[in-house]
């Protein structure tokens, strides 16, 4: 299934020059998705290995038919566990793809998207117990308030929070149009469609804890690096953005960058670039998601 619509690489050649690829070197695609970073990275390699995580079995059916190819069907939280499996200790390259794959929003039966008629479900992985459904039928108020807050950016988080739990008290939320009906009500005038994005967003995060995730791959891949191997990460929602802006400039997720004697910095990595490469025009053009899109390259010193 070498299915283009599957998920259109986003950055594809700003990615690979990121990577700055060794025809035999060990390379990590966290987010494989549709395979359209991985297949790129492939016709690369010559001694070369490639592994592709994916924790949604969706994924698996693009694997490629490749003797240099791995896939492995998990969470990238689990990154070095997994490796170990196979033997791998040390790798040259990880790149992650941090948004949904395209496959996923336009999947109606997973509930991603505002668009359809599906369950409100939005677990990747699909054997997750907590479904989008699950919280907003059972999670406090503050917990919601934070949770659309935080995560969605949304403006009347605490007014959207309070009324979702009056709102089931009476009605449960099963689908993603019996929610869309609340939303309607709470939707800044002519601000529908950015503002059902951001709180699906919301919910999207919590159901997967992608924040959580994000934070144990990013401590995991600087430690899994070899000297002068490289991070490339492309991210979409500004949290993630700032997790991977400190990681690879302070070498830590929380607090300030740490200096030796003679005020060098001491961190692992060393930023390619000092502010995130973004999409060219014709890209957004042609792709829609590519447009929120910011690449972070660094190196392992």
């Amino acid at each position: 299934m070498h299915n283009q619509a599957y998920h259109i690489p986003v950055m594809l050649e700003e990615c690979l020059s990121g990577l700055n690829i060794d025809p035999n070197g060990t390379y990590i695609d966290l987010t494989f998705g549709g395979g359209g970073h991985s297949r790129e990275i492939l016709k690369k390699l010559d001694k070369g290995h490639l592994y592709g995580f994916d924790q949604d079995p969706d994924a698996e059916k693009n694997a490629p038919d490749d003797e240099k190819f791995t896939f492995v069907m998990a969470n990238f939280r689990d990154l070095r566990r997994y490796l170990k499996i196979y033997g791998v200790e040390k790798v040259d390259g990880i790149l992650a793809d941090l948004g949904v794959s395209s496959h996923q929003i336009d999947e109606p039966s997973r509930g991603f998207s505002t668009r359809f008629e599906g369950k409100l479900d939005m677990r990747m992985s699909q054997s997750g117990d907590v479904s989008a459904a699950t919280i907003l039928n059972t999670y406090e108020e503050e917990a919601l308030h934070k949770i659309f807050g935080i995560y969605g950016e949304i403006r009347n988080a605490k007014t959207l929070a309070r009324a979702i739990v009056s709102t089931r008290a009476n009605i449960p939320f099963e689908s993603i149009p019996d929610f869309k009906n609340l939303l309607d009500k709470y939707a800044p005038r002519g601000k529908y469609a950015k503002y059902s994005a951001q709180v699906f967003q919301a919910l999207r995060i919590e159901v997967n804890q992608e924040m959580a995730a994000l934070e144990e791959m990013l401590e995991q891949s600087t430690k899994l690096l070899n000297s002068e191997g490289r991070l490339v990460i492309m991210s979409y929602h500004s949290l993630e953005d700032r997790m991977v802006k400190n990681i690879m400039t302070k070498g830590k997720l929380h607090g300030e960058l740490e200096k030796d004697f003679y005020g060098n910095p001491i961190r692992p990595l060393e930023p390619i670039s000092r502010k995130p490469i973004v999409a060219k025009q014709e890209e957004i053009e042609t792709n829609k998601r590519a447009r929120s899109a910011k690449l972070r390259i660094a190196k392992k010193l």
